[in-house]
Parts: C-alpha cells; structure tokens; sequence
C-alpha cells in the first residue's frame, strides 16, 4: 500500500521511513561471500558466462542510437512517457520488471543504454575498451537530445548514478518530474563518502586512471549491492545485469569537491526545474540513506518541489530486490501527482545540445 500524500509545494524532509510490516523482503539473506580465488572474475567468466563453449543467449540493449519516432507508438499519449536511466555497472535489463509495471499502467517506457554502449550485453563484456573515459557529460548530453526529441516532457527516473544524470538534466530545465533512486551525489553534497569509498575500492584500486574501465568483482557485488539477496538471487542478478563500467564518472562524482568545475554540478537553489523525488534505501551500503538525504537538504534553497522518502530494508538493489513494485509505485505515484503541465522551461528551450 503506498503511504497517504496531500499536495503540496515542498515536502518535508522529516519523512517516514516505510517499513513493510505485513511480510518479510529479500529472504533467504545469507553473509557476504568472502574474497578467494575461486570467486574472482575470471571464474564467473568461465562458469556463469560460458565463454569455454557452447550455446548462450546473449542479452540485448536497448539501442541507444534508435530514433524516438521508432520506439513511440503512433497511439501512445506522449505526456504518459518515462525514460529510465541505470547506473554504473548496469545495464537496461535491470529495469525490465518496472518497464513492464508502467507499461501496463498506460505508459511509453524508454530504457535507453548509456552512449558507447550499442551492442549487447556480452559484448560489452568481452571488449568495454569503448567505454573507457565516458563521463557523465557525455552521458547528461546523450540523454539531454533524446528527451528533446520526444513530443512532451517525459518523467525521468535514475537510478545511482543515473540519479544523477537525473538530478542535472532537471537542472536543464528537461523533463516534466524527476526520481533519483538510491542517487550517486552531486557536487556540494558536505562529507566525503568514505561508505561508497570503501565498498568500491576492491575494483578502483586494479586501476586509477579515469579514462581506464573496471569490473565489478562478485564478491564487492555480493556484499555491497546484492546484501539482502540470496547467494542463488545475487548469481543471478550479476550474471544478468552487470557489465564492466568506466571510472570516470564514479571519480568526478565521488571527488567532485576537489574540482571546481566539476560536471557532476547541480544549482540547488534553482527555482525552475521540475519536481525531484530522491528515493533511498535503509539497507543501502553502497549509497546510504544519509547521504540521499544530505543531497536533499541541500536544495532547501529552491522554492521548486522537492521530496525525500526512505524505504526501509531496500539494498542498493532496489531494482530487482523482492517488493520492488512498492517502491515503483510510489515513485509513480508521486510523479503523476506532482509532475509540472507547462512543458520545457526557458532554460531548456536556450540551452539545446548540437
């Protein structure tokens, strides 16, 4: 059941967290694997992906090079579209069960692939040299055309590092609301995250170069993003969903404070942009809940709406962890409720990308 809300023009940041108190989310939890040579890379290569043989099916992208008249259908209202942004080490699968939620309340979805990411998934597996020095730029810029492209403003959800890509093109003046889930934070957010820092070192450390590409290894998986699943739902999910990532936009987010004009800015105090919803998870070791909502509070100096809703219990995995339609549904009720009706604001209109 999704909480009781009244409209109104800012919510309060002393929110709830929701808390599922009718069953239990994401049995079968289970200690985090640790680090050993039977469970590094190369083993899942050769055992979870077949490389060594034999038939495989191979998982499509989205193709973020199809034109937007191609994935609209001509009887689609183009004020009920939601573009759905995934984050860093996954792919557009990982939204497969919200696309099919929305769908079939009436929505177009669009789950664009990040640019350099045309193929599928093994491909980007076994060569993701053509990822190497993509940066959230290049990612806000791709994602910027295509929403320019479509007919209305659409709802824009992100998640981790899509979040925000979703929080800086809300500050371009796109897109008729915005939901970051379990968001990567924008520059000025106060405190290094020593959390994330940490969780993520095991892969950082092999390279630390920007423009280098890094795997996720399983055992980081296992333990920082798959921390409510089963050992059998987190084998899963990595043999499905992950694929190698570039470092540099987790660097210009994680150390944007050191750079003075890092891309990963956000004018918080900006009055024009659309309704944000920043989501985040009480089990989240990888983006904790704090830290969403820090981020926040730092947009307490903008009179446009803003919301934070903690959901108790959810992992970083919120996308695929059993009870994952309670947060889908929340997300999209918010937005329908909030969204703004008045199409692109002036800062959009004059601020195209070539």
């Amino acid at each position: 059941m999704l909480p009781d809300s009244k409209p109104q023009r800012r919510l309060s940041a002393a929110v709830v967290p929701i808390r599922d108190t009718d069953r239990t989310w994401g049995g079968g939890r289970s200690a985090a694997w640790p680090h050993n040579p039977g469970r590094d890379d190369q083993w899942l290569v050769e055992n979870l992906w077949g490389t060594r043989g034999g038939s495989r099916r191979e998982l499509a992208f989205v193709q973020p090079a199809e034109e937007v008249e191609g994935l609209a259908p001509a009887h689609t209202d183009p004020a009920k579209t939601i573009v759905l942004i995934h984050g860093l080490w996954l792919a557009p699968p990982c939204w497969a069960s919200w696309r099919s939620y929305y769908e079939a309340r009436g929505y177009q979805v669009l789950t664009p692939a990040w640019p350099r990411m045309e193929g599928r998934l093994e491909e980007i597996r076994r060569d993701p040299a053509r990822l190497a020095g993509l940066g959230l730029r290049e990612i806000t810029d791709h994602y910027d055309r295509l929403i320019r492209a479509l007919p209305a403003p659409p709802i824009l959800m992100g998640h981790c590092l899509g979040g925000l890509v979703v929080q800086m093109l809300l500050d371009r003046g796109l897109g008729a609301a915005g939901v970051a889930i379990h968001s990567a934070l924008p520059k000025g957010v106060v405190g290094l995250p020593l959390g994330i820092l940490s969780s993520v070192w095991p892969a950082l450390s092999r390279s630390f170069h920007a423009n280098h590409t890094v795997m996720l290894p399983f055992n980081v998986f296992r333990s920082i993003f798959a921390n409510t699943l089963s050992d059998g739902e987190a084998i899963k999910v990595y043999q499905k969903n992950i694929v190698p990532g570039p470092c540099r936009p987790l660097y210009q987010s994680l150390f944007s404070a050191l750079t003075s004009h890092s891309d990963a800015t956000v004018n918080f105090g900006n009055a024009e942009r659309a309704p944000l919803l920043l989501v985040a998870g009480g089990a989240d070791q990888f983006a904790p809940a704090e830290l969403s909502r820090q981020n926040y509070e730092r947009y307490g100096r903008s009179p446009a709406v803003t919301a934070f809703q903690e959901f108790s219990g959810r992992s970083h995995l919120v996308l695929v962890q059993p009870g994952w339609q309670v947060v889908a549904g929340y997300a999209l009720s918010w937005a329908q409720e909030n969204a703004r009706r008045d199409g692109l604001t002036e800062l959009a209109r004059g601020e195209g990308i070539a």
